[in-house]
């Protein structure tokens, strides 16, 4: 979305604060707004009725969710704050009417819809295809970004943050850590975690 995209449609909503840890939607509510993030970030995921978590993505400054309101359907997921966020929520009626009137981002958007889909068909072939530690494995892969010659995964992630990614349990992602800690694969110091040398493909 290109600036002047953004500050049309940021015209359409109204600007929202929230603090940690607060649902913004839950899965199965209507459908009744397109939401822009401003700050902070915030965790889409899917949940049980036993309380189990598996997190489907992670949003930042800048992006946005809420589009399948388009379809009128109900949420198909939750969306929590990880932070204090601030984000502009737009009415459906709104956001059809600008979606609408902007084909380029139309197609933007569509583009966007696409590497969802793409990201959760990997995420389906990796909880069906690979073990935990595959899972893990790859996570961190992803997450990592190059930094004085090493792979420093930046967000400050929980075991537990870890565990509702990959679908397994915190204490089987202890383990693992420690496995690579002890083999000198990966580090952590203040939740922050390096990969020393490319993890083995299979533990």
């Amino acid at each position: 979305m290109d600036a002047n995209e953004l500050r049309v449609l940021s015209a359409q909503g109204v600007v929202k604060s929230y603090p940690k840890n607060t649902v913004i939607v839950s899965e199965g509510d209507e459908t009744d707004s397109f939401f822009i993030l401003v700050s902070g970030r915030v965790k889409v995921y899917v949940s049980d009725e036993e309380g189990r978590e598996v997190v489907l993505r992670m949003h930042g400054p800048g992006e946005y969710f809420g589009e399948m309101a388009l379809d009128g359907q109900p949420r198909s997921a939750s969306v929590m704050t990880a932070e204090p966020a601030r984000l502009v929520v737009i009415p459906k009626a709104k956001f059809r009417d600008f979606v609408r009137g902007h084909p380029d981002f139309t197609i933007q958007l569509i583009e966007k819809l696409i590497g969802r889909v793409r990201a959760l068909t990997e995420n389906v072939k990796s909880l069906a295809l690979m073990d935990v530690y595959g899972r893990v494995a790859r996570l961190m892969l992803d997450l990592a970004r190059p930094e004085d010659g090493k792979l420093v995964i930046q967000e400050k992630l929980t075991q537990q943050d870890i565990a509702s990614r990959v679908g397994a349990s915190r204490e089987m992602i202890s383990k693992i850590f420690k496995d690579l800690s002890a083999g000198g694969y990966i580090s952590i110091a203040h939740k922050r975690i390096t990969i020393n040398k490319p993890p083995p493909r299979r533990w």
